[in-house]
């Protein structure tokens, strides 16, 4: 998948559900609610010693076009696409991962959280990143502010986004999706509820689409 294939779904989709996933065998109820709900891609983070599991059973689900999120290292860039990542996301701004994601041909969404970071993934190629954590940092005032001086940067914020924000974002011209995990929590999982989760993305991608 190329990067212009990967902004084709996230623009599509708008929608980019976060996924922290404890247990391996939650993976494959896990997409089938997510693809019920009408999500068209999702984020496996590498927080759990089963990311990589979950990648390979969820990638091989074929409904959902799936990558790696929290990838720190090379290293991490390098076992996610092996498990099957189509791209891998990162929470901050490192020449290393970018480098050796574009060696694997994938595409790469790093994080950015200031005006001197975007300058760095800009000088580096890169139209298309993450503002992490987007609440936090001031939400979308902040997202235009790093916004104005770089014309044709696409952003996907994430962090402390809910179905109640969803909109405001998606309603700014610069921003080409938005990442969350409230459809899919690991109160969610840990409980099995996959119905609420099927609930939720579809509630999520009807605002997303409207």
């Amino acid at each position: 998948m190329s990067g212009t294939d990967l902004a084709s779904v996230l623009a599509g989709a708008r929608l980019l559900p976060v996924l922290t996933v404890p247990s391996t065998v939650t993976a494959g109820p896990l997409a089938d609610a997510l693809a019920a709900g009408g999500a068209r891609c999702a984020e496996v983070t590498f927080r759990t010693s089963g990311a990589e599991q979950v990648l390979k059973t969820m990638a091989a689900h074929g409904g959902l076009t799936v990558g790696a999120g929290t990838v720190l290292t090379p290293e991490q860039a390098e076992r996610a696409v092996a498990a099957g990542a189509c791209f891998v996301v990162s929470p901050g701004f490192d020449e290393e991962v970018v480098d050796t994601c574009r060696e694997l041909g994938v595409p790469v969404v790093p994080g950015i959280a200031t005006a001197t970071e975007l300058m760095r993934a800009r000088r580096a190629g890169v139209d298309t990143v993450k503002l992490f954590p987007a609440e936090p940092l001031g939400g979308l005032r902040t997202l235009r502010a790093l916004a104005a001086p770089f014309p044709g940067t696409r952003f996907v914020p994430t962090g402390g986004i809910d179905a109640s924000r969803m909109a405001v974002y998606l309603a700014d011209p610069a921003v080409l999706a938005v990442g969350g995990s409230w459809m899919a929590t690991v109160a969610h999982l840990d409980k099995g509820d996959y119905e609420d989760i099927r609930r939720l993305t579809a509630d999520a991608v009807e605002r997303s689409t409207t």
